[in-house]
């Protein structure tokens, strides 16, 4: 049910017994605890730590009690049953309602200074327009797009996280302006007659007349939680296809090799201890109680070994911690990426095979722990060609989620299980590749399969020169929680 977030902190993994999923509601309401880490979705820690448990079959939502997923993999949101809804809040959107989780967000310094500079540095492009902000929660960048001089701006927010933002709004003389709108943005409609709403020209969809579309949708590594489905849905029902404009614009993940050595240690001393324990747990039981149960070690070890070795852990990592240039392994132009983009990133993809070269002697007395991933998101004008004719922005504004300075999405660490020491005055080469995929039972979390090989050369050596060493092929699939 929990997965580790850092050290002893935790959140909700996935969803499992159906005896959970019957209180979860209640969970929701407990007290919070002081002592979590940055993070977009979390409950309290009541217990050391419970471990999910996954469905084997493939059962359609509307036959299983926790699947957090259609039969066709989508998010429940759209195009689902009551009961599939129902499911996905208590999963996913019941943490959001809560102001503390509100309060994580808007705390994050460098993620508010992004939008800011982004809305009021283009108040000329806001100015008379229709807005959207899809997932407004407390209702800050609705409030900012009212205040940059927008016509009408529609709030969309689906939990009860609603009333506070009403409530924001009337407190900063907006409410005029800001319609907030509770429910799913799959599922609303706009009062297009009632507030006068056009279109851009008589091809477009009767829906489509909002002028820019906010949204604070990114996960820990962009694409966790899957809020970009309900963006894209957003998007092509709402957004004027020619001169509609998306914020942010453009996204991009990376990924770089990176030294976290002690964090990797501590998740293996962990594992190693929990194996201790079963080792003691089975003595005990066969010497007290007469039965045997090794005969369960084998899948307490690979239980164990997902936990504590393939997850992926978030790391707040200073800026030194990489070892080479980060490389793009996606691109997401969001006025044209589609919902097939929205699933992961797949083996023969555009960017899906990645190299690095690590140089020693520009890291002294660093290991290659693993691989780190973050995202970048841009706010700029429209670079795809059916938005030629959109309004220019003057002030583009950038959000960067990578080592340094902090934000509340930090990185994903997918940590070796065996760390590559870094020998002075050679070169160690990473050549492998990234996929990442949805659960099959929880279409907002994702696995990560990551392959790779190593090779050493001397940094003298051209870069197809000598090798002094070329070793094996890795392959590890991680969960990122």
């Amino acid at each position: 049910l929990f997965k580790r977030h850092k050290k002893d902190n935790f959140l909700l993994a996935s969803p499992s017994l159906t005896s959970f999923m019957r209180c979860l509601f209640l969970v929701c309401l407990l007290p919070k605890v002081q002592s979590f880490a940055p993070n977009r979705f979390q409950i309290p820690s009541f217990s050391r730590r419970l471990h999910k448990t996954f469905s084997k079959s493939s059962l359609k939502m509307a036959d299983s009690d926790f699947a957090n997923v259609t039969e066709m993999g989508e998010i429940p949101t759209f195009g689902s049953s009551d009961k599939a809804k129902a499911t996905d809040f208590a999963n996913y959107f019941c943490s959001y309602a809560q102001l503390y989780h509100q309060k994580q967000m808007l705390a994050d310094h460098n993620r508010m200074a992004a939008y800011h500079a982004a809305i009021m540095g283009n108040a000329d492009v806001f100015k008379d327009k229709i807005v959207m902000d899809v997932g407004t929660g407390s209702g800050i960048l609705a409030a900012w797009a009212a205040q940059a001089g927008a016509r009408r701006v529609y709030a969309i927010e689906y939990t009860d996280m609603a009333k506070h933002a009403r409530s924001v709004m009337e407190a900063n003389g907006v409410a005029d302006i800001v319609t907030v709108i509770q429910g799913a943005v799959e599922d609303i409609e706009l009062p297009i007659e009632a507030h006068g709403l056009t279109t851009e020209d008589p091809e477009s969809g009767e829906h489509q007349v909002v002028d820019i579309i906010i949204s604070e949708w990114m996960g820990y590594f962009l694409l966790r939680e899957s809020m970009l489905d309900s963006l894209i849905h957003a998007r092509d029902k709402f957004l004027k296809p020619k001169t509609g404009l998306m914020f942010p614009s453009h996204t991009t993940m990376f990924l770089s090799p990176i030294c976290d050595e002690s964090e990797r240690r501590h998740s293996n001393h962990d594992y190693s201890g929990a194996m201790g324990e079963w080792s003691e747990f089975v003595d005990s039981t066969k010497s007290v109680y007469g039965v045997d149960m090794s005969v369960l070690g084998e899948c307490y070890d690979r239980e164990q070994k997902e936990y504590f070795l393939l997850s992926s852990r978030w790391a707040e990592l200073p800026a030194d911690s990489k070892l080479a240039t980060p490389a793009v392994v996606k691109k997401l132009d969001m006025c044209t990426c589609t919902l097939a983009d929205s699933k992961g990133l797949f083996a023969g993809d555009e960017y899906s095979d990645f190299e690095f070269d690590v140089v020693s002697d520009e890291h002294q007395g660093s290991t290659i722990s693993g691989f780190a991933g973050w995202f970048d998101a841009d706010f700029k004008s429209r670079t795809d060609e059916g938005g030629a004719n959109a309004p220019k922005l003057l002030s583009p504004a950038h959000l960067c989620t990578g080592p340094g300075p902090y934000t509340h999405w930090g990185q994903q660490v997918f940590h070796f299980l065996s760390s590559i020491p870094l020998i002075s005055g050679e070169t160690t080469s990473l050549n492998g590749s990234l996929e990442m995929t949805r659960s099959k039972d929880n279409a907002r979390l994702y696995n990560c399969r990551i392959k790779y090989a190593s090779s050493r050369r001397k940094s003298s050596e051209e870069k197809n020169g000598k090798l002094l060493m070329k070793g094996e092929g890795v392959e590890n699939v991680y969960q990122i929680p």
